[in-house]
């Protein structure tokens, strides 16, 4: 299954393609986002953080419970990485968090509870078909909206309101430096993924009264948090460590005897199913992912590096379970 961008072009300098008015070309083939976009302050170089930061900021948000942190692991090697950092470098008390939105990777799972066991930390696991219904309509409507944005608001608010009942003051993630908590929605290159996603919650929201309530960004969930006096200190340990991604990999292997997925997009992560269809259909719509765009911000690969990564590695009869779980056909996607 191949889906490109309507020009075939891409950055000569980076991953993405021209999409307008978001990502334009200059005449030498390079995006405005390298070239120098208004928006892009993101790309201004400031110094690396530090650990000694991300002390301080676990010493600020003590302990009020019996959890010093949440982690979200998702069992892939970085949020289990972070789960092992609070566990046995900075010997918090976390709590690991697992959450399926109804198509996580067997594999993935079982990484989760073995590194919980390894570790002897107590974990909740919360599997949920709350949101078939909406997955289904974004299918279906041809709708722009990002299911993994939708489905990030969703995770996010869950996350936050256990914290809180849980009076747990600190919530770790597994996001690299290319990654950010809040999605980078302000990004130019997000401007029209984000837009898709609003406009499609609006409405959605307005016509199921089931989804009335649910909120239409992560900076609601987060605006409301606050609201409920709920707020948490959202970090990831990644930001501040000096540790790449083989290093921790390695490390993981030999003390949890973790294990890569079998299928995952991009290769090397670890995602659920449902992420398949997302990445077809922002390809679709926008041609390009939310990963093509984290991959311009990592800068710690070279643009064939990436572009290996970002190659669509999974095939028709891995999209089709989805699809039936949400009682969708191929049909539905008009590519």
């Amino acid at each position: 299954m191949e889906v490109k961008n309507e020009s075939g072009k891409l950055c000569v300098k980076c991953v993405m393609p021209e999409y307008k008015p978001d990502i334009t070309f200059n005449a030498a083939g390079q995006c405005s986002l390298c070239s120098g976009h208004k928006d892009a302050n993101y790309r201004r170089q400031e110094g690396p953080l530090l650990e000694t930061e991300f002390i301080k900021m676990l010493t600020r948000n003590k302990k009020r419970g019996r959890y010093h942190c949440l982690v979200m692991c998702s069992g892939g090697k970085d949020s289990t990485a972070a789960l092992y950092y609070m566990k046995k470098r900075y010997k918090l008390e976390p709590l690991a968090f697992n959450f399926d939105n109804g198509f996580e990777l067997p594999d993935a799972l079982e990484n989760v509870r073995n590194t919980v066991e390894r570790l002897g930390v107590d974990s909740l696991m919360f599997k949920s078909d709350f949101m078939l219904d909406m997955f289904a309509a974004i299918v279906k409507s041809g709708a722009k909206a990002v299911i993994c944005h939708v489905c990030s608001i969703w995770y996010m608010d869950i996350v936050l309101r256990i914290a809180a009942g849980l009076s747990i003051p600190v919530i770790i993630g597994g996001w690299t430096k290319g990654q950010t908590s809040r999605g980078g929605i302000r990004h130019p290159e997000f401007s029209s993924m984000a837009k898709g996603t609003a406009d499609f919650l609006t409405g959605f929201r307005r016509q199921n009264p089931k989804y009335r309530d649910f909120p239409a960004s992560v900076e609601e969930v987060i605006k409301r948090a606050g609201r409920r006096k709920a707020a948490c200190t959202v970090i990831s340990p990644h930001w501040f460590l000096p540790f790449d991604q083989e290093e921790y990999s390695g490390m993981i292997k030999r003390e949890l005897d973790w294990k890569p997925t079998a299928l995952s997009y991009p290769a090397g992560s670890t995602n659920c199913r449902l992420n398949f269809l997302s990445v077809l259909l922002s390809l679709k719509h926008y041609g390009y992912s939310h990963y093509h765009a984290e991959m311009i911000r990592i800068g710690i690969l070279t643009r064939e590096e990436a572009l290996k990564r970002l190659e669509i590695n999974f095939k028709e009869e891995d999209i089709l379970p989805v699809l039936d779980r949400l009682r969708c056909r191929l049909d539905d996607l008009c590519f």
